[in-house]
């Protein structure tokens, strides 16, 4: 081959080298038109066995992306904003946040998780802001409720969602308000068969059962989210192990005398020192939850997020990518937490500056991660039982909304230890 020859395929190969380019999806508050979507094209890119890279802290947590017409045309059918980039562009990004002068990291994402929602069949009397989110952002997920939990199928999934739910066998503290209700009367009487059919003679003993089963699976390895009072009644569920805590009312019989100094504080996991709460008729599981405590109006109810170093701190700073640190407060059954019940090791993310309240926080449990984030729709104030769902067309930039996706994609990245 002449020199000539040569000469020109090397020309070639530059020039292509030159004319690569990644298509950038950023997550900053003026450029992007649907962050929520965004992470649907990143989920569905790795589904599709295409390279995935999150800029922490770059342009409010973008996400870099090979480009191709397909993906191209993926954004533009979603609605999503994104920019292409060339090689050389890329490069100074990417230089940019590897200065040791900047708090920013690049996070490969290897693989997209499989997700389970834990979430009963039949319509509920309230909406979950997470199958909401995944419904919305197009990722996909399957419903896993008691049956599949003890039969061990959680073993197939990486990121498990729980939300709403009541592990601690008593109907979610509802009896005052709906003990007549039909919805009320019907769920209560469909838990009762189930726990049988599962060969438990109370539904307490079976809800016990299902959450050490969902520990175990923490502990194996698996990632779970969870929100509202699936937050506080797990952990108390764990705690109470062995130990009647539900009156009459819920399972035939009386408590068990003397129940709160037989709690093992051991077994929770983010959560220490609680007392429960003993009046069946009253709304709420213990004084983890501060719902019953603050005195902040909707106007001035916000959380910060914390900020913890990209380099150093990569698993927190996943989890708190946003366009802005100051997060919208909403209610639930569980709003936020004590932060004096929690546990010394779990990290909390967010906080409420005018009570000091913890509203998102995380820990590791054996192999695995937990994230417990207070309220029940981050764009929903107070939602109220038989409130319609939130159109999230109308809230396509919702911070609170981006907190539970930045949980649903955070399994697929290629960890590093934590140094604090």
């Amino acid at each position: 081959m002449s020199l000539r020859l040569y000469f020109y395929f090397f020309l070639f190969f530059c020039s292509l080298k030159v004319s690569a380019s990644f298509v950038l999806l950023p997550m900053d508050e003026s450029s992007q038109q649907n962050h929520l979507k965004a992470y649907g094209i990143t989920y569905w890119c790795l589904n599709n066995q295409y390279k995935a890279s999150w800029l922490l802290n770059y342009r409010g947590g973008s996400f870099l992306l090979p480009d191709s017409e397909e993906i191209r045309k993926e954004c533009q059918i979603r609605g999503v904003s994104y920019e292409i980039l060339s090689d050389s562009q890329v490069n100074l990004i990417l230089e940019e946040i590897a200065s040791p002068s900047q708090n920013m990291e690049t996070i490969i994402l290897e693989k997209a998780p499989k997700i389970a929602v834990y979430t009963p069949q039949g319509k509920q009397p309230w909406d979950d802001a997470v199958t909401l989110v995944l419904t919305y952002a197009e990722i996909p997920f399957t419903p896993v409720y008691d049956s599949e939990v003890l039969s061990d199928q959680l073993l197939m999934y990486d990121w498990l969602h729980l939300h709403h739910e009541d592990f601690t066998g008593q109907y979610g503290k509802f009896y005052s308000a709906y003990k007549n209700i039909p919805w009320y009367i019907e769920q209560k009487a469909a838990a009762e068969i189930l726990a049988k059919n599962l060969g438990y003679s109370k539904v307490a003993h079976e809800k016990g059962a299902v959450a050490k089963k969902i520990r175990d699976f923490v502990i194996g390895g698996g990632f779970m989210f969870a929100m509202c009072s699936a937050t506080d009644s797990f952990d108390i569920a764990l705690a109470a192990d062995g130990v009647d805590i539900c009156e009459a009312m819920f399972d035939g019989d009386a408590s068990e005398p003397n129940y709160q100094s037989k709690l093992n504080f051991q077994n929770s996991f983010a959560f220490k020192d609680f007392t429960l709460e003993r009046r069946p008729e009253q709304y709420e599981f213990s004084n983890i939850d501060m719902t019953l405590q603050r005195r902040i109006p909707m106007e001035k109810d916000y959380f910060t997020l914390m900020e913890f170093s990209a380099k150093w701190d990569a698993i927190p700073s996943m989890l708190c990518q946003n366009h802005t640190q100051l997060v919208k407060g909403f209610m639930g059954q569980t709003t936020s937490f004590n932060s004096d019940l929690v546990k010394s090791n779990v990290l909390v993310m967010g906080t409420c500056e005018l009570n000091g309240e913890a509203r998102y926080i995380h820990g590791q449990k054996g192999k695995g991660m937990f994230t417990f984030f207070g309220g029940h729709d981050p764009e929903d104030f107070q939602h109220k039982v038989g409130d319609p769902p939130t159109v999230l067309d109308l809230h396509p930039n919702s911070p609170g909304y981006r907190l539970i996706l930045n949980n649903v994609l955070f399994p697929a990245a290629r960890k590093k230890n934590q140094k604090t």
